[in-house]
């Protein structure tokens, strides 16, 4: 599916544009699940002051959604109208100051402010290196592992609402709960600040080193994922509910929940959007049946479906027929 080129008239209202404009990008060349259709207009701003004038000088009605590294995204087959901004190289800065504090852009990797507050012997941010995705993602969603949150280190975020202004926030601003902030939903993240402690490089990459070896033996880091795809509730262990349900290994089309961690859907058979979508749902239905508990999608799913097709809870009625046990 194609989308009308809105780009000429975006860039004839925005002159003074530096940031660059593309008109139906391939989203399933971003994402990690490596599905989906695509953006009708992707947004690289050069930097934040181009993001704010974009935003101000973006006509009404337009729809937005911002994407960061793909990790825990699902684009849908139909794509996704409107503009999809991306953050990148002009967010990437890190920079390393006083009182062990790290202030870094929000496209920034997640592992990459792991390994520079190891660098500059600051401690607290070690379980950065399991958490896949980039910070605007981690500050969005109250990214955590391994007992500590985002919530726990960071110290200020800035941010640019849809209609072009800036705004800084304290951490108590945030209104962090599990995965999820209290910022209006919308608005981008451009900066954040991170305060540590004091500590011995040796012994924190030693920490991040753990890490990484607890995700490389638990989890399908190589395989084409979204990561965790439902939030634990409260006391529950989302992967031992799917477990129970019988759906360990379950499979829709070209997609499959992942034997080695069941809180993984995996994409490796050429599946579609709609297939990933459609296995999640039908583990929600079964989870619910088992055990009378709902479980909330903690992937955030972006898009429209195929002309004729549909989306949501409504997908887990409509199991195909070589849904099955792998």
């Amino acid at each position: 599916m194609n989308f009308e080129d809105m780009t000429g008239n975006l860039k004839e209202l925005m002159p003074d544009l530096r940031g660059r404009l593309s008109c139906n990008a391939l989203l399933s060349e971003i994402t990690w699940f490596r599905v989906g259709g695509p953006a009708q207009v992707l947004f690289t701003p050069a930097d934040e002051a181009d993001l704010s004038y974009f935003l101000k000088m973006l006509p009404d009605g337009v729809p937005i959604n911002v994407i960061g590294l793909g990790s825990n995204l699902l684009v849908r087959d139909g794509g996704v109208p409107g503009v999809v901004i991306r953050l990148g190289r002009g967010f990437s800065q890190i920079n390393v100051e006083p009182n062990a504090t790290l202030r870094v852009g929000t496209a920034v990797p997640d592992v990459k402010v792991a390994r520079a507050a190891a660098e500059a012997g600051i401690a607290g941010l070690a379980f950065y290196r399991g958490i896949p995705g980039s910070i605007g993602g981690a500050l969005r969603m109250n990214a955590g592992a391994h007992g500590c949150e985002t919530k726990d280190v960071l110290s200020s975020a800035r941010a640019v609402d849809l209609d072009g202004n800036i705004h800084v926030f304290t951490n108590a601003d945030m209104g962090f709960t599990y995965r999820h902030c209290g910022v209006q939903d919308g608005w981008i993240f451009t900066e954040a600040t991170f305060r540590g402690t004091p500590g011995d490089p040796a012994e924190i990459s030693k920490a991040m080193d753990e890490v990484a070896e607890y995700r490389e033996k638990n989890q399908p880091i190589k395989e084409r994922t979204g990561g965790s795809t439902f939030k634990n509730p409260p006391g529950k262990s989302a992967w031992k509910l799917i477990d129970e349900a019988g759906c360990r290994g379950f499979r829709v089309g070209g997609a499959k929940v992942s034997e080695m961690h069941c809180n993984f859907l995996i994409n490796d058979a050429h599946a579609t959007g709609e297939n990933v979508e459609q296995l999640g749902e039908t583990v929600r239905a079964r989870v619910k049946a088992k055990s009378g508990i709902t479980l909330n999608w903690e992937i955030i799913r972006l898009g429209v479906p195929e002309k004729g097709h549909t989306i949501g809870e409504d997908l887990a009625l409509q199991t195909p027929a070589d849904a099955k046990l792998a």
